[in-house]
């Protein structure tokens, strides 16, 4: 997650009234996400269900670049815009990127001013880093999903360890790998992650 954390700071300074970023959306959830939009906005976003009709989350699969909201051409019949706007979310950008079957949509924000083409560019760099870094592994190695299994099934390190007649300092040495080959804060994070691509 080190990789991550410099680039979401500078998206945040790019974007002064937050930013929402889905990364490898498959089957309708991203498999990674982060927000720094205000609880605010974020709570009625989900009291209104907009995520299933939010017009720049319909843009980004239908298109791959980067549109202000305002250029955007798309019908936004519950006006989701226009409410954005009374949480200080008032000019607006998305970007998408990434094959249809693993898409990354985003959108950026700011109260004051519309985003400027040098901005766009900057803002839509990032995300594509974003997108390429958190590329799911097709593998983890044998060592890795052994360890992972384990800990998933209940096992405390001292067990597992024991179970795969390897030291615990071993154990948390394949656990770690395992971690920073799937850009997991924890080996819970880790295990979802494997899970949820269908490593173990």
């Amino acid at each position: 997650m080190q990789v991550l954390d410099p680039i979401l700071r500078s998206l945040a300074v790019l974007a002064p009234a937050g930013y929402f970023i889905g990364l490898h959306i498959r089957y309708a959830s991203p498999l990674m996400q982060f927000s720094n939009y205000n609880q605010d906005w974020l709570d009625h976003y989900t009291e209104k269900a907009y995520a299933l009709r939010d017009p720049t989350i319909a843009w980004g699969f239908s298109t791959e670049g980067a549109a202000r909201w305002s250029e955007m051409g798309i019908p936004d019949p519950f006006g989701l815009f226009e409410e954005a706007r009374a949480f200080g979310l008032t000019y607006g950008l998305t970007v998408s990127c990434g094959p249809v079957r693993s898409r990354t949509i985003s959108s950026f924000a700011r109260s004051d001013r519309s985003f400027d083409d040098q901005e766009v560019s900057k803002i839509a760099g990032l995300v594509r880093r974003l997108h390429d870094i958190t590329e799911p592994p097709d593998t983890l190695t044998v060592a890795q999903i052994e360890a992972l299994r384990l800990i998933a099934a209940g096992d405390r390190h001292a067990a597992a360890a024991a179970k795969l007649n390897i030291s615990e300092s071993a154990l948390k040495a394949r656990l770690t790998s395992a971690r920073q080959k799937l850009l997991a804060r924890t080996t819970a994070e880790a295990i979802q992650r494997a899970k949820d691509y269908r490593l173990i």
